[in-house]
């Protein structure tokens, strides 16, 4: 089917939840790049919105997917699960969680983290604690509840009353989240760098602060990772950049290379709180997802992935920020790794991402922030073509 005959009949069946979309389909990838049913070839600088972290098609994840399909999809969790046994090894013996759950998704995850909060006081006899902050502009999910944690009303106005118990402060802003502090508060739950709003780091101090505060308050820190994790920041997880271990820490997108799937990854004290029947998903963890999570960490370990993403993304920051210095209308760069942000002054980033898409090139954009989340397999020659693109972008704008 052609892409327009592909629009005609979203507009007539699917739900208008993504109004006009880009008028291009994919029928193909390979690496960094996308092939579309024309036959034009565009590099992938959005990887699925920080997803497809070892490119499209990569053999190593494919041949896992196929293999996997060609044994057994779903069994469902009354049984033991092999590949799921395995990968929450991994994610344990890799990061500060002592035991992991597996969903479908990075709101699911977070629903997760967000219920693990609850119930760990609520077992403790704490039952007036159930109170989570979180920060202003940031995003936790579409969940019921997770668009309540999310601290951005546009996503939030059409479901009031919202889900009760969750109190915003603005990031970065210590006095604020003092302020907030109560005796109710159980959780706070944070991305340590924001992504929807514009990749936007919490600052190294502040969340040292706050996780010093959360320690002397029995207050669970919960580090929001589906986009920041699997090396998407430079390291296998963001937490680690900032001196913090949480408590509990959540993801999903890269995780499974493409395949959904979600996780609540948490220290023993806290993890032990969900018990039988307190927690559950019926396609979460399945052999499928989890053999795909499996063969992203195998790809990982083998290319050095996590390493690229530092190097190059550190690279392509500093090409970057060069061009900030010879085009005023960049107000600011910003991010870690392969998490990059560009600020434009003027509300002009939508208009850039279109500009890239019809030089071939997928980005994603906020009003006036540019966002570049390329897989994680890129080069520095990749980076320097990029950045050459955008140049010229800027140099036709005349700005």
């Amino acid at each position: 089917m052609t892409t327009a005959e592909i629009k005609a009949l979203d507009e007539q069946y699917y739900m208008k939840t993504f109004g006009e979309r880009i008028p291009v389909s994919f029928v193909r990838g390979e690496g960094v790049n996308l092939y579309s049913d024309s036959g034009d070839t565009y590099k992938d600088f959005l990887a699925g919105i920080a997803v497809s972290a070892v490119g499209h098609n990569h053999p190593v994840l494919t041949e896992a997917i196929v293999n996997q399909a060609k044994s057994v999809l779903h069994v469902s969790n009354y049984y033991y699960i092999e590949q799921q046994a395995k990968l929450a090894q991994k994610i344990v013996e890799n990061s500060c969680a002592d035991r992991v759950f597996f969903g479908n998704s990075g709101a699911e995850a977070n629903e997760g983290a967000i219920k693990l909060a609850k119930i760990y006081h609520y077992k403790k006899g704490n039952t007036e604690k159930y109170e989570i902050i979180t920060l202003v502009n940031s995003f936790h999910g579409r969940t019921l509840a997770t668009v309540a944690a999310t601290g951005q009303e546009k996503f939030s106005a059409p479901y009031h009353p919202l889900t009760p118990g969750f109190q915003y402060v603005p990031i970065n802003d210590l006095e604020a989240f003092k302020n907030a502090v109560t005796d109710k508060t159980c959780a706070v739950m944070v991305e340590m760098i924001q992504g929807e709003s514009g990749v936007h780091p919490v600052d190294k101090a502040y969340i040292k602060e706050v996780y010093d505060i959360c320690k002397e308050k029995d207050i669970l820190l919960i580090a929001d990772e589906v986009q920041t994790g699997m090396g998407r920041t430079g390291t296998l997880f963001a937490y680690e950049q900032f001196g913090i271990e949480p408590d509990i820490f959540t993801l999903a997108k890269a995780l499974g290379g493409g395949v959904p799937i979600g996780a609540v990854c948490a220290k023993e004290f806290a993890a032990e709180a969900f018990g039988p029947s307190d927690h559950g998903s019926t396609f979460g963890g399945n052999p499928l997802a989890c053999a795909a999570g499996l063969a992203v960490f195998e790809v990982f370990e083998k290319e050095g992935l996590v390493e690229n993403s530092k190097a190059v993304g550190g690279y392509m920051k500093e090409k970057l920020l060069t061009l900030a210095e010879k085009y005023s209308i960049i107000k600011e760069v910003r991010g870690e790794g392969l998490m990059l942000g560009v600020e434009f002054k003027d509300a002009i980033a939508g208009d850039i991402k279109h500009d890239l898409f019809d030089k071939k090139y997928l980005t994603g954009a906020t009003a006036t922030t540019l966002r570049i989340l390329p897989p994680l397999i890129i080069t520095k020659a990749d980076a320097d073509a990029f950045v050459d693109v955008l140049e010229t972008v800027l140099k036709e704008k005349a700005i």
